[in-house]
Parts: C-alpha cells; sequence; structure tokens
C-alpha cells in the first residue's frame, strides 16, 4: 500500500508544482520518505493518481464546504451532489458569489467556517485568496472522484483501495514548533529565521517529538533537500505523509475509521488528526 502527503496547488507551475511525498513504515513508529515527486500540470497528477493500484493519501485541500454557506446558498446538502453542483461552476462565479456573501456579514464573521476549523486552525475553506482553498477544493476533489477513491465519512468510491484523507500540514507544524514561520515563497523573506525553524521542525520530525508518535527517517541528502526548500512545499508534503500515516494505522476504528471521529458533518468533512 503506498503512503503519500500531497501539497496541492490550483493552478500547478514549474515554479510551484504540486508536490507528492511517498513513504512506507519500516518498523513500529518509524516511517522512511522514500521519494518526492513534482507535478507541474493537474493532468498529470490525475493521471498519476489513477495509475497506482492502491494507495491511502493526505491531501492539503479541504474536501467540503461549510453547511452555514452551502444552506445560505441554498446548494444542495448532500456531498455528492453539492460536489458536482460546485465543479460545474467556473472560479469566476465561484469568487462572485463568495465575496457577496461575505460583504453581507459584519466584521470580524465575514466567513462561513466548518466544525473542523477551529480545532486543526484551518482556513475556512470558502476563502478564494491568501491562501485560495475554495479554488483548491474546485480543482482537487474532483480528480480524486475520477480516480475512484473513498473519502471516508463522504464518499464512498469505486475503489476501496484508494484513500484520500484531508490533512493540513499547518497543523503538525504548529505542534511542534508553535507559530514560528518556516517557508515563504517571497525571495525576500526566505530567511536565515525561517530556515532555523525548517531545521528544528525536521529534527522534532526525526525525533518522533509530536502526538502522532511517528518517527520520521531521512538520508542526508534528503534532509538537505527539505532544509533548502524555502518555499515550503516539499516540507508541507511530508508533514501531509505524516499525518495520512497515522490515519492508516487506525483503518479500522470506529465511525468512518482513519483515526476520524466517529461522527462529523458528512456535508463538511474533517481534516485528520484534528
Amino acid at each position: 500500500m503506498l503512503l503519500f502527503g500531497c501539497d496541492f496547488s490550483c493552478a500547478p507551475t514549474s515554479r510551484k508544482p504540486i508536490v507528492v511525498a511517498s513513504g512506507s513504515e519500516s518498523r513500529a513508529g518509524a516511517l522512511v520518505l522514500e521519494g518526492l515527486q513534482r507535478f507541474t500540470a493537474l493532468d498529470a497528477w490525475a493521471d498519476w493518481l489513477r495509475a497506482q493500484p492502491e494507495w491511502i493519501g493526505g491531501f492539503d485541500f479541504p474536501f467540503g464546504l461549510p453547511r452555514e454557506l452551502v444552506e445560505h446558498l441554498r446548494w444542495p446538502t448532500e456531498w455528492n451532489a453539492l460536489i458536482a453542483h460546485y465543479a460545474s461552476l467556473s472560479r469566476a462565479e465561484i469568487r462572485i458569489t463568495f465575496a457577496a456573501f461575505c460583504a453581507a456579514r459584519p466584521v470580524g464573521g465575514k466567513f462561513a467556517h466548518r466544525a473542523t476549523d477551529a480545532p486543526a486552525g484551518s482556513s475556512p475553506s470558502m476563502k478564494w485568496v491568501n491562501p485560495p482553498v475554495a479554488f483548491m477544493l474546485h480543482a482537487g476533489v474532483p480528480p480524486l472522484l475520477a480516480a475512484g477513491a473513498k473519502l471516508p465519512g463522504l464518499h464512498a468510491g469505486g475503489n476501496r483501495n484508494r484513500v484520500a484523507l484531508e490533512a493540513y500540514p499547518g497543523l503538525l507544524a504548529r505542534e511542534l514548533i508553535g507559530r514560528r514561520s518556516y517557508k515563504s515563497d517571497d525571495l525576500a523573506k526566505q530567511t536565515p529565521e525561517r530556515l532555523a525553524a525548517r531545521r528544528d521542525l525536521l529534527a522534532a520530525l526525526e525525533a518522533g517529538a509530536s502526538r502522532l508518535g511517528l518517527q520520521l527517517v531521512l538520508s542526508d541528502a534528503q534532509r538537505a533537500e527539505l532544509l533548502g526548500d524555502a518555499r515550503g512545499d516539499h516540507v508541507d508534503a511530508v508533514l501531509c505523509l505524516v499525518q495520512a500515516a497515522w490515519s492508516a494505522q487506525r483503518a479500522s476504528t470506529p465511525g468512518p475509521g482513519y483515526g476520524l471521529p466517529e461522527q462529523f458533518d458528512p456535508l463538511e468533512g474533517w481534516i485528520v488528526t484534528a
């Protein structure tokens, strides 16, 4: 069974690719990083998902929208129907619709949130800028469905050997190094302080210091590559891999399994380990 974490871009390029970190458990509590792959086109990433016969992946994009938003817009309140409707919209239509929703709400409460946002510390999945997670959902979920993936608690899938889980690297990073910034797309902000934060983050992962109980195993070359990753895309993919591996160990837990809560909103979804 292939384990991987995915740092996603809704408009991948050579400068900002989709990054996949693959790994395997070699012994109890040890997670070996096996490789890092980069995809500069959505179609190439989608083809790769369909080509792998068995996988459990942690994906850094939301799988659902806030129920409050969906009900306000009178969109379908069943997940499959909602995703079909959402996928039929253009990004411009999504931006206009969500901006109008926010404009009618008071300062400090512009966005609707999912129940998972508070424990995970994640951005609202309707946010269309900084980061554009609404567009990431729009671009990322349909290829998962096309691959026949099971999304536990949301979608049964046509291929139960492919399991997609919503991950969030910021949740694990904050546990290990607090709110220190370890990455930036802005060259001027790729500072020695952020490099030091990446070094401490990787050291904590290699020590197995998180509550997830997994010790990351890196080669010297992999460690150097991750330390040199000032944008943080590869580091984030590795963080998602650790979350996916933790979930894979709990595939048979009650409810939807994979360490997810026994009950969560089947329209909104849930971030693993939150």
